[in-house]
């Protein structure tokens, strides 16, 4: 039954929520464009995401020029009733130090100075 053992294998730990807080938590100035293509998904479920996320009080979006620039409200805590009393710190804290693993298709983080002529939409 190869279908079976497909979706049982198919899931991850991580829901694309946290994936995606976890990436802007590594460059706040990150592109939403390959926000999509380090976590698999389209680019427009990427912006959905962020819209919970920075609705939920996770992140903020401010523009800098052409781009948007995100800050992650660390203090907030997680939604869940199980985990509501820990802030979201410890969770990014403890991915922060991750490196890609080879041949992923993590973008580097940019940094200040680095400009980029797409716009972050």
């Amino acid at each position: 039954m190869p279908n079976e053992r497909e979706s049982r294998t198919s899931w991850t730990f991580l829901t694309q929520h946290a994936r995606v807080l976890l990436m802007i938590s590594r460059n706040a100035d990150v592109r939403l464009r390959d926000l999509a293509v380090m976590c698999g998904v389209t680019e427009r479920a990427v912006q959905a995401i962020v819209t919970d996320l920075e609705s939920a009080g996770y992140l903020t979006r401010s523009r800098h020029g052409r781009r948007n620039h995100y800050h992650v409200v660390r203090d907030t805590f997680f939604r869940h009733p199980a985990e509501a009393g820990h802030e979201i710190a410890g969770f990014l804290d403890l991915f922060a130090d991750l490196h890609p693993h080879p041949g992923s298709t993590l973008v580097p983080a940019t940094h200040p100075g680095d400009h980029d002529e797409q716009d972050n939409h």
